[in-house]
């Protein structure tokens, strides 16, 4: 059985990396479980801290995950981290650490 050998700068690499990587996406996990499903237009202001002004300006966007059929809008939390990840609004949005988009 062919035996592999790293030196020490090669492990320190590999653990840099993965460090680098997966450090994120458990920060935004954990934090995406601490928040509620639903996020008032409140909650959500405060968050991504915006105004009132951008946030109705994403609300009114058709392409973000804003719920109206429960009377008052909700944004539903796991759709909105989705929504950050496969846009590149992330600045537009205003998110500070730890909600960064990886």
């Amino acid at each position: 059985m062919p035996v592999t050998t790293f030196s020490d700068e090669e492990v320190q690499s590999f653990v840099s990396e993965i460090k680098k990587q997966l450090v994120p996406v458990l920060l935004q996990e954990l934090e995406q479980k601490q928040l509620p499903p639903l996020l008032t237009r409140k909650q959500f202001m405060e968050i991504v801290d915006i105004g009132p002004t951008k946030c109705n300006e994403l609300f009114n966007r058709e392409d973000f995950p804003v719920n109206r059929e429960l009377g008052h809008p909700r944004v539903v939390t796991k759709l909105f981290f989705d929504w950050v990840n496969e846009t590149t609004n992330a600045d537009e949005v205003g998110l500070k650490y730890p909600y960064k988009v990886i």
